[in-house]
């Protein structure tokens, strides 16, 4: 799901992007893909719209009677995403290199890792409310900060764990609460009490895999685009760092659908019940045409998303474009509570709060540490440009 693929914090360093040594080409240069308003409240709003528009989207159609058809859903929001994508190449709006298959052999193992973390992020949220599954997101972030220690040489300064710490916490309070309101509610009944909390406990069980999956794909498709050779991209591109930016998300985007989408299609044909008792089940006469605008639309939400946090880039600095994707946690876990029926209580929203203050410590402890200039390379080249991830997030954030 392209939640997963954009809203998973990573960064990518100034030095892992390619450099090249041409000199700049003499074509024209496309249009940029972002609008030329330098107001930051607009790019901010549709990032922060964007990415409570998917989540509850994809909610929504999970959350229906008994629905069960999770690699159809994926496969959809796939092919909405490529044919996104190429209208947009077709009309000049962005620009990336056709279908190679020597590359696709190369993103291959990253497309897989994709598919694990949209699949296990829809059995995740289809058990969890909203606001649980956002809080339970941020432990994807101690899982990246210290693989990017082994795998790429990184460091977690005092205050990021801390920030680590509250994560933990908040993840704790959301579970306690979650049990105790099941408890509370389905007292009178220990069948179904016993049930509501077996519901939970396999929500908890998808969202840990969901975590491990999302955090091995950030890590792989950060190591992908520093190997991938985008030379072709650089001398009539490198004025723009936004541009550039998207162009890499195009590329990441374009390669982990179209990989990612026989696969899909393939598990929904085969694993899935394609019966007409089950197809009734899914999409029920009164809802159906409600239940496949909204498939469609978290497909289009992961391309607004990448458009839009590619904005928030270009319009702000990297210390609001953190801080963004820090605050951008509290709509979203709001939204749950707002459109769906999840349970208001003083530790659920204590667990918010404190899931949304570790946040806010995470990315100013990563503004803090970036701000530092590295031994041996100048501080003009240590700057990192904050990308979004938990699509390739959520894709891409494919």
């Amino acid at each position: 799901m392209a939640d997963d693929k954009k809203r998973d914090d990573y960064t990518i360093e100034m030095s892992d992007l390619p450099k090249s040594k041409d000199p700049p080409m003499s074509s024209p240069r496309p249009s940029m893909p972002v609008p030329s308003t330098n107001n930051p409240i607009i790019p901010i709003l549709s990032y922060c719209g964007s990415s409570i528009l998917m989540t509850c989207t994809n909610k929504f159609v999970l959350s229906g009677f008994g629905f069960n058809l999770n690699f159809l859903l994926l496969a959809v929001q796939g092919i909405v995403c490529v044919v996104a994508i190429q209208v947009c190449k077709s009309s000049g709006i962005i620009t990336y290199r056709d279908f190679n298959s020597d590359e696709a052999r190369k993103w291959f193992p990253v497309s897989l890792l994709l598919i694990g973390t949209i699949y296990t992020s829809t059995k995740a949220l289809q058990f969890l409310s909203i606001p649980v599954y956002t809080i339970f997101k941020n432990l994807t972030i101690i899982i990246i900060a210290y693989g990017e220690v082994l795998w790429f040489g990184g460091s977690v300064t005092g205050m990021a764990l801390f920030s680590f710490g509250l994560m933990v916490l908040s993840s704790v309070i959301a579970a306690w609460a979650d049990i105790q309101h099941a408890l509370q509610s389905y007292g009178h009944s220990e069948t179904e009490a016993s049930a509501k909390v077996s519901t939970l406990n396999a929500g908890y069980m998808w969202m840990m895999f969901n975590c491990l999956c999302s955090a091995a794909f950030v890590l792989g498709m950060r190591k992908r685009i520093k190997l991938t050779n985008f030379k072709d991209f650089d001398s009539e591109f490198t004025s723009s760092l936004c541009l550039y930016f998207v162009l890499i998300e195009s590329v990441a985007m374009f390669y982990n659908n179209v990989l990612s989408i026989p696969i899909l299609v393939a598990a929904s044909l085969f694993l899935e019940d394609w019966s007409s008792v089950n197809i009734e089940r899914n999409f029920p006469p009164l809802q159906r045409n409600r239940i496949v605008m909204a498939m469609i639309f978290s497909g289009l939400s992961s391309v607004f998303i990448s458009y839009t946090s590619a904005w928030c880039v270009r319009v702000t600095s990297s210390t609001t474009y953190s801080m963004v994707g820090a605050l951008n946690k509290l709509p979203i876990a709001l939204s749950g509570l707002i459109f769906f029926d999840a349970p208001i209580t003083f530790p659920s929203v204590s667990a918010i709060a404190v899931g949304f203050v570790s946040g806010i410590v995470y990315a100013w402890a990563k503004v803090k540490q970036s701000a530092k200039p590295k031994t041996g390379v100048l501080p003009m080249t240590s700057q990192p440009m904050s990308a979004s991830s938990q699509s390739a997030r959520d894709s891409f954030k494919s």
